[in-house]
């Protein structure tokens, strides 16, 4: 069966389109007689509007694209959550996109929203990617883009981001005061700004308290994975045997870490102490629980689309529009798998 349209009802009730369309949306230049006729008649006929061209007609489709690398990660997860309930709280639909790390499937996959007509983009970059162009088309397509989390200083809009030098170098920190003299650090790939930033913030601790910051004891997870953390605890060990620390890029390289030291019969924190990012769910859960940092991913993705919706109504009101950088804070969460 197919869908009544508009101009069925109006025809007939013997009415212009025009007056079937005011009646529904209660003008009241149309007579209340008229009003409650064409809607008892959509009612019985079970009459949806068209949104699709609604949505045109008022040059805005109410729904955005949520671009991220992977969705294995809590962090991204609920970044989704986020997104979605604040989205949903304003109107708002979300086509979330999963770009596996891969630049070339993120590239495709703009092209895919930007065809979709979305109002605005929300973009986690892909650990690959390092040629931007297709991220810029977003803006000269006249969409509204905000970056979050993985971001790129050559794109001019808006940016939600943790400091992640300021939290690796906290979380770092935390494990010199607890006794710890010489700490490794598994890094992750050499693309993205968030490993360049937890790096950097690392040695910055390290330096401050006069303790051996040499690249000899960074060891840089390409896939950020489980085997990625089993792998570099085993070949930092045999390097350094007077190692007594490790901070990682991500809990789940920690997770590999740690199930490294258990199946050796390694004391953590006795021997070696294990710091982790981002607080993922089951962190707390392991044995022993992991030592990490809070990287809040709700409230990143709240914050992304409440920014993005703004920028939306001042373009809709004429407004001028001035990129912001939104920092969310962040916390070391100490539990059993470091001195404290």
């Amino acid at each position: 069966m197919q869908d009544v349209t508009l101009k069925q009802i109006a025809e007939i009730l013997n009415i212009s389109i025009t007056t079937a369309s005011k009646a529904l949306k209660d003008y009241k230049d149309v007579s209340p007689k008229t009003r409650i006729a064409v809607r008892n008649l959509a009612e019985k006929l079970n009459f949806k509007p068209n949104t699709t061209a609604l949505n045109l007609r008022n040059k805005e489709s109410k729904t955005i694209g949520l671009l991220i690398p992977e969705i294995v990660h809590h962090f991204f997860s609920n970044v989704i959550n986020g997104v979605i309930v604040e989205a949903e709280e304003h109107g708002y639909l979300v086509i979330v996109l999963i770009s596996n790390d891969s630049y070339e499937l993120e590239k495709r996959q703009v092209e895919l929203l930007l065809d979709k007509r979305v109002d605005g983009i929300l973009v986690s970059l892909a650990g690959s990617t390092i040629n931007i162009d297709h991220i810029k088309q977003i803006l000269k397509r006249g969409v509204h883009l905000v970056m979050l989390d993985k971001i790129s200083t050559e794109i001019n809009c808006s940016k939600i981001i943790i400091d992640d030098r300021k939290a690796a170098f906290d979380a770092t920190e935390k494990l010199i005061l607890s006794g710890c003299k010489k700490i490794a650090h598994f890094k992750g790939p050499d693309g993205p700004k968030t490993s360049l930033d937890r790096y950097l913030g690392y040695k910055d601790a390290l330096e401050k308290h006069k303790l051996d910051s040499s690249l000899n004891l960074v060891y840089t997870s390409k896939n950020v994975s489980l085997e990625d953390g089993r792998q570099y605890m085993d070949q930092a060990l045999r390097e350094h045997p007077d190692l007594d620390a490790i901070f990682t890029i991500t809990d789940l390289v920690a997770a590999g870490a740690l199930q490294y030291c258990q199946e050796n019969k390694i004391a953590v924190p006795g021997k070696i102490s294990i710091m982790g990012f981002s607080n993922w769910f089951v962190s707390g859960l392991m044995t022993p629980s992991l030592s990490t940092v809070d990287q809040p991913g709700f409230e990143m993705g709240r914050v992304a689309f409440l920014q993005l919706l703004k920028e939306i109504e001042l373009k809709k009101n004429e407004a001028s529009i001035h990129p912001e950088t939104i920092v969310i804070p962040t916390s070391v969460v100490l539990r059993q798998s470091t001195k404290n």
